[in-house]
């Protein structure tokens, strides 16, 4: 049995199902869903269970009149219960009724949204402050107060370290596993998802090898924001094979539907406009883990720079790529905490690019590079400082994650951060 890990997200559900009658928690299936929702449960139905299902669907009014809280696990295999879960919260709104947990978003929407009824939360993977890794000691919350005040801290986490992280992966059953067996369930995690999840979610996929071709070189786009033609010609060099473009949008949203897909969205400033952006995302997926198994990267072969993978273009080495999904990842759970986004900046033509902007409500934001180094330099920091230049009392604060050991302040202002020593 695995130990449950207390995640960011209890606070969050805590706090909000306190005077919430409904919640619905969305992620890949193994994100944790399940364990976390079961913790807060009086009544749980899994609907993944085909006796329940058929006893849910047989007398869905029961639903109103089981002991709270009901958790209605893996619900989109029967949508119907949504609509009702949405009618019950009308005719009693007490805070704490009901929690829905889903790996996939339903073939058939329901009937109504639930707005105003049934209140989503995204769960990701584990980010490096839920992993053990040892005490944060940098809050992504105060960073977005823009007080800018000191940073320090020391972690013994290294570089090999950060590799460990990304291949043993943020799904909290997958990374209890020793190497071999490890790289086997995510395997075998890669084949259900474009198997029978995806029959599960009443998705046809006529040629399984044609998608998992695609999001292998998907993968090897990871924290770029090559074109999805350039994905496309990647997956397919073999012209006589190449499905067609609707073919492929088509593999882009049935992988959206599982969650399996988590690209950053382009930043488009809502107070002071800078011409020449860029609208595409960046391509990532759920967990880092994930696309370095599809293409075959091991610790060895991340730090000596050694790829083979889809050839899509990129600045630096795959390991760089990782380590900023890696990062980014952890920086979307802590974000969400503080009920903040999670974009980046690339101008049109790419002769500016911050890794990721956290945008708090009111439009001012947060600027984040990643760097592959311990001590980065003036080279590493210009972006920041020309968004500083550029917006000035919108940049809340500016920060650099690195691979380094030691927590500081650059005599400019800009925060240096080791990945390991920022959290919530």
């Amino acid at each position: 049995m695995v130990t449950y890990r207390p995640r960011i997200l209890d606070a969050e559900l805590d706090a909000l199902f306190a005077e919430l009658p409904a919640i619905a928690v969305h992620g890949p299936k193994g994100v944790g869903k399940t364990s976390t929702a079961k913790r807060r449960a009086t009544t749980v139905l899994a609907l993944d269970d085909d006796d329940q299902r058929r006893i849910v669907n047989a007398a869905p009014e029961r639903i109103a009149t089981l002991p709270p809280p009901v958790l209605l696990d893996e619900w989109q295999r029967l949508p119907g219960v949504w609509d009702r879960v949405r009618r019950a919260v009308d005719d009693d709104p007490t805070p704490g009724r009901f929690l829905l947990t889903g790996s996939a978003a339903p073939a058939h929407a329901p009937v109504h949204s639930g707005a105003g009824r049934i209140v989503d939360l995204r769960m990701r993977p584990l980010s490096l402050a839920e992993r053990g890794l040892g005490p944060t000691t940098v809050s992504l919350a105060e960073l977005l107060t823009g007080a800018r005040s000191p940073v320090e801290g020391r972690t013994d986490v290294n570089l090999a370290d950060y590799v460990d992280e990304i291949l043993r992966s943020g799904l909290p059953a997958v990374r209890e596993y020793h190497e071999r067996a490890r790289r086997a369930q995510l395997d075998a995690y890669l084949r259900a998802a474009v198997t029978h999840e995806l029959t599960d979610a009443e998705v046809v996929v006529r040629r399984p090898a044609a998608l998992m071709a695609w999001l292998t070189a998907y993968a090897a786009a990871t924290s770029t924001t090559a074109s999805y033609e350039t994905i496309l010609a990647a997956a397919t060099p073999a012209e006589g094979s190449k499905p067609t473009k609707v073919t492929a949008t088509g593999y882009r949203e049935v992988l959206t539907q599982l969650w399996l897909l988590d690209p950053v969205p382009a930043w488009v400033p809502s107070r002071r406009p800078l011409a020449r952006l860029g609208q595409a995302p960046k391509h990532q997926l759920a967990d880092p883990a994930l696309a370095a198994r599809l293409l075959g990267a091991t610790a060895s072969s991340l730090l000596a720079g050694d790829e083979q993978s889809p050839r899509v273009p990129r600045d630096g080495p795959l390991l760089g790529s990782l380590f900023e999904h890696l990062v980014t990842l952890s920086v979307q759970v802590y974000a969400q905490a503080a009920e903040a986004r999670v974009h980046h900046l690339r101008t049109h033509r790419g002769e500016r690019e911050i890794d990721i902007i956290v945008v708090r409500d009111d439009g001012r934001v947060l600027a984040v590079e990643v760097k592959l180094t311990a001590a980065p330099d003036d080279a590493d920091v210009r972006h920041l400082r020309w968004l500083r230049e550029r917006i000035g009392s919108d940049l809340l604060d500016a920060v650099v994650i690195t691979t380094g050991r030691e927590a500081y302040r650059r005599a400019d202002g800009i925060a240096v951060v080791p990945a390991a020593l920022l959290g919530a």
